[in-house]
This record gives C-alpha cells, structure tokens and sequence, in this order.
C-alpha cells in the first residue's frame, strides 16, 4: 500500500463531504473550505496555491493614514460616493505618472476593490445600448467575472487567446465583434490564471477594434506593475505600464489595492473612465440607471445600488499610499518582487518532478515568474490533477474553471507559500513523481 503524505482515508471523506459533483472543477472558495476541513482533521498544513491571497504585510504608510483618519473621525461619516476629493486626485496622478495616461479626478473612482470595479464596468457597459449587450472575454480569465455577467443576467462568450497571439488576435476578435452586439471586451493583464502580458501589438490592436465597433474595454489591471521583466516603479519615467488606454478612448481601468500594495483586507481599488466615455451617453443607461450619462450611471446608478461607496477610513489609507507612491517616496513595486522569486523557484521544484508549464511563452518571450503559474503532469487532466494533488498535500485550481481551453492544466498562486515551506513542497513533489512513476493514483485507490 502506499502511504500518501496526508491520510487519504480523511482526504476521500472531506471530499464526500462537500457533495460536490466534481472537485476537480470546484470554485476557489469551494477548494479553500475542503482544505481547511481536511487541514483541522489532519493537523497537517497544506501547501496551499488555491487563492490568490496576498502574503505580504500592508504598507505602514496605509496602516497610519488609515488609523489617523479614524481617529478624526471619518468612521461615523458616510463617504462621498465616487470618492473623496484627495483620493481622486493622487488615483488620476498615478495614472498619468505609472501609465502615462491622463484621466480627469472626476473620472476616477474608489471601489470595493477592483472586484466591484469590474462588476460596475460590465453591469453599465452591457446597459448603454440597446441591442448590444453581450460581453467578449478573452480568456482564460478570472471565474468570478463569469458568476458576475450570470448575475447581472448579461449573455456572454469567451475565447482562450493561447493560440491567437500576436496579429493573429486582430481576426479572431473581428469574428466576434462584427456579429454587432457586443458591449465590452474584458481581460486580465497580467493575466489571470496564465500570467501571460499582452503585447503592445495586441493592446493595440484591442484598442482599434473597440474604437470601430464602438465597444467598451474592461482592462483589470489587478497585478498592476508586477510583470517584473521590466522595471515600472518610477514615476513619470519610461517604462510606462503597457495598457489599452493608448489606442483607445473606449476604456475603463480596474486597478486592484490587494496585490500591488497588499491591502487586500480594506476591500479597496480603483476605477478610471476615459474622460470621453465618462460623459458620454447610451440610449438604454437611463431605464436602468436613472441617467443616460455613463459616468453618472456608474456613480449614482450602479455604485449607489452596490454598496453606497467605499469605506471612508480605507479611501484615506489608499490615499496615504498613492501620494507616496506619486512623491517617489515609497517604491510599490520593490515589496511585490518576492512573488517573482517564489515563482521562480517554485516552477523548478515542480518541473523537476515531472510537471510541465502549460502557457509558457508570452509570443515569443519566456512568460515571465509572477503571482500565477501554469502547471500540468502527464496522464492527468487538471480536473484529476486537482483532486491527485489534495492527498499530497497540495492545493490549487483547475484552470477548467477560468475559460482557458488547456483541460490538462491547473493553475497555482504563489502568494502563500514562503521560502520557509519550499523543502516541504521539495518531498511531496518527489514523493508525487515517485508514486506516480510507479503506477500509483490516490483517485483511484481512497
């Protein structure tokens, strides 16, 4: 018999348990609840690559702002909508000094996190016209953005972009936009699960099709600055973060605080509008909205409906941390190129024990080490390969679950796992390629 590394006895039944019917092709969330459930039963730690948490304290910068402003106060104040005056103005400053982009403060909004962003975004965009309502995801993708367009009750379609890289995108997008009843394109650059970067090409590219077919592009800038290949840390200096916004005025930017800047408890992020689409009109905004003006359908409308705004206590903390950041004075990127190292040597423990990357190139380009990483293991799909690894004591996501075509793989988050755990990876991994050289499936025997 062979002894996997956790009982796979508790394993089997905390699968069970949850009365799933695959957990190969369980949520995020859903992974998350039978690790904890199998971690208390077991006593033993996972090495745990489900969740996209941040593992990295927040700046003090934010933790003091934040804790002065309550100390003034601001709890028991019901926060401006669309932002407090200070807030807009350093979020509009980031932009132009990191992007090279100049958006107005007015077009510039506060979110409970970038994941009300994105839910704003595709719940006006699929409201401003009729008869153009379905949005385009270039995939693979965030899976929480599908649940949102099922909630929001928006039609939708998704194509993987692995096999249509570079010039190759211009067709593939066109085949869909043309039909004429598409809304918005939405993607994750960085990308989520893959970590692939869009090119300037492909950006491009994006950007001349939105402008033609009058279609709005939801660019989730979630990982904003962390393709460490290229230094993005000075402000107002070139390498300016590539984005959309270059070749289009049909935009909206969602910009994440959880990773960037570790705040990921205070639920904050940033919304920017082109100024040119925030004033425009739709002819079907105001029957949902109570306007027909786009930026004032996403402040009054849809924000108004979702949550009243953003905490007030949390806008000054990210306030504190954009100024600092605009001054020079604190250095974003430095923090968050740990995930970088940890990808780096997580990669090889995984290749060197049997497992291939599955998207390993950005066009031509090595991808570059991130927050995510794509692995796969031969005669495994990833929906196997999920439920193979929970008796090793390893967890993840399978990327069948983010759009993405490539059913073999799964997708792994780097955040928590520090230099501290890699020895026990180390012996899992080794143990998993020794059992499996041998014949050996957990699957199939618990």
């Amino acid at each position: 018999m062979t002894q996997t590394p956790l009982n796979g006895k508790i394993v089997r039944k905390k699968i069970i348990e949850m009365n799933l019917k695959s957990v190969g092709l369980a949520s995020i969330r859903e992974i998350n609840r039978i690790v904890n459930n199998i971690e208390m039963e077991t006593g033993q730690k996972f090495i745990r690559m489900e969740m996209g948490i941040p593992g990295l304290r927040p700046p003090e910068i934010a933790i003091e702002t934040e804790i002065k402003a309550l100390r003034k106060g601001v709890g028991s104040i019901y926060p401006p909508f669309d932002g407090i005056p200070e807030l807009k103005r350093e979020i509009s400053k980031f932009i132009e000094l990191f992007m090279d982009i100049k958006v107005k403060p007015e077009s510039c909004l506060p979110t409970v996190g970038s994941m009300q962003g994105c839910y704003i975004g595709l719940m006006v965009s699929g409201r401003r016209y009729i008869n153009k309502n379905k949005i385009l995801f270039i995939d693979p993708g965030f899976p929480v953005n599908k649940i949102q367009v099922k909630v929001i009750g928006l039609p939708s379609d998704r194509f993987d972009i692995y096999e249509f890289r570079g010039e190759k995108l211009r067709d593939k997008l066109k085949s869909y936009l043309q039909k004429g009843n598409f809304a918005a394109i939405m993607y994750s650059n960085p990308n989520n699960p893959s970590w692939i970067c869009l090119t300037e090409t492909e950006l491009q590219i994006i950007g001349e099709l939105a402008t033609e077919y009058d279609v709005i592009v939801l660019e989730d800038l979630a990982y904003f600055g962390m393709d460490f290949r290229k230094d993005y840390s000075q402000p107002g200096k070139s390498p300016f973060i590539p984005t959309v916004a270059r070749y289009t005025d049909n935009y909206v930017l969602i910009i994440s605080s959880s990773k960037s800047f570790s705040m990921a408890g205070q639920r904050i992020g940033m919304t920017a509008i082109s100024d040119s689409l925030f004033n425009s009109k739709g002819d079907n905004l105001e029957s949902y909205f109570n306007s027909d003006n786009f930026g004032k359908a996403c402040i009054f409308g849809a924000m108004y409906a979702l949550s009243s705004g953003a905490s007030h206590s949390a806008q000054y903390g990210l306030t504190g941390v954009l100024k600092a950041v605009n001054e020079g004075k604190f250095n974003f990127i430095k923090p968050v190129q740990e995930y970088g190292k940890r990808a780096k040597v997580m990669k090889k423990l995984f290749t060197n024990n049997g497992f291939y990357i599955v998207y390993d190139k950005d066009v031509d380009l090595p991808l570059a080490d991130g927050f995510y990483f794509t692995i796969a293991y031969p005669g495994f799909t990833g929906e196997q390969l999920i439920e193979e690894l929970l008796f090793y004591g390893i967890s993840a996501i399978s990327l069948a679950i983010t759009g993405s075509d490539r059913k073999e793989g799964i997708r792994a988050c780097v955040s928590l796992t520090d230099e501290k755990q890699f020895p026990l990876l180390e012996r899992r991994l080794r143990q998993f390629r020794k059992d499996h050289d041998n014949g050996f499936r957990a699957i199939d025997y618990f």
